[in-house]
């Protein structure tokens, strides 16, 4: 999802999209192991 984003950003200049691509940058730094471990857990959960 950052990536495209950053594309986005790229493409428009758009410093909306920039924020949103550093907030969510920051989200994934935060999260260990990041959004898709996470993602994956939803998909496959755990008994």
């Amino acid at each position: 999802m950052l990536d495209f984003t950053w594309k986005v950003f790229q493409q428009t200049g758009n410093i909306d999209t920039y924020l949103l691509f550093k907030e969510m940058e920051k989200e994934n730094q935060e999260i260990p192991g990041g959004q898709e471990e996470e993602l994956a857990q939803f998909d496959f959960p755990v008994s």
